[in-house]
């Protein structure tokens, strides 16, 4: 029995290994699907926004300093872009057995709190994230209009807005919508490692 408990932990550390060591997403790839529980009850997949200009996938939570530090900015550039034709999805994939506040039903209340303008989805099994080689949050994927990978990494360059040199993101949106060429694709994301679930195959 101890030997199968052993076997059982090993795979599940293993899995957790394998999601954490996921390579990002490269440029010019399309983002891989989904199909999410948003906090209003509606399902949301990556086909949904095939018409649009462009998408921010944005994978956050509740609990981190850093999530919580750019959320408000996140709102401010959603109305700003969604308008314009770049839509915004912000996806949840930490397990809230190891982080409570960070429940589906704290999403919920998370959304409403902060006036969320997008849908905030529930990644419940941690797949979309290593799909997408997320491993922090916040961590920024820019799809253009044909749901290939534009931009990635971090929102800006610091978590606290007064000491923003560099608006990434913003740059990124402003040049996909002009049909430029994005000067600066990669930077790197800082902020809370997500807290992976465990794969299902080492439940």
């Amino acid at each position: 029995m101890r030997l199968r408990y052993s076997g059982v932990i090993l795979a599940a550390v293993l899995a957790l290994g394998a999601f954490a060591r996921a390579e990002e997403l490269p440029l010019g790839e399309t983002g891989p699907s989904f199909s999410l529980l948003g906090t209003d009850g509606k399902t949301y997949s990556l086909a949904d926004y095939g018409e649009k200009k462009g998408l921010a996938v944005i994978f956050t939570c509740n609990a981190c300093p850093y999530a919580k530090a750019f959320e408000d900015r996140i709102v401010k550039l959603a109305k700003e872009y969604q308008p314009k034709g770049i839509a915004f999805v912000a996806i949840n994939p930490n397990d809230p057995g190891r982080v409570p506040e960070d429940s589906y039903e704290n999403m919920v209340k998370r959304a409403k709190e902060k006036g969320f303008v997008f849908p905030y989805v529930y990644d419940s099994t941690s797949e979309v994230a290593a799909a997408y080689g997320a491993r922090v949050t916040p961590h920024l994927f820019l799809l253009d209009g044909d749901l290939k990978l534009v931009y990635r990494g971090r929102i800006e360059d610091d978590s606290d807005p007064k000491k923003v040199k560099s608006y990434d993101l913003k740059n990124a949106m402003d040049a996909l919508l002009a049909g430029k060429k994005i000067k600066v694709a990669e930077t790197k994301a800082f902020g809370c490692t997500i807290k992976w679930r465990k794969q299902a195959s080492a439940d």
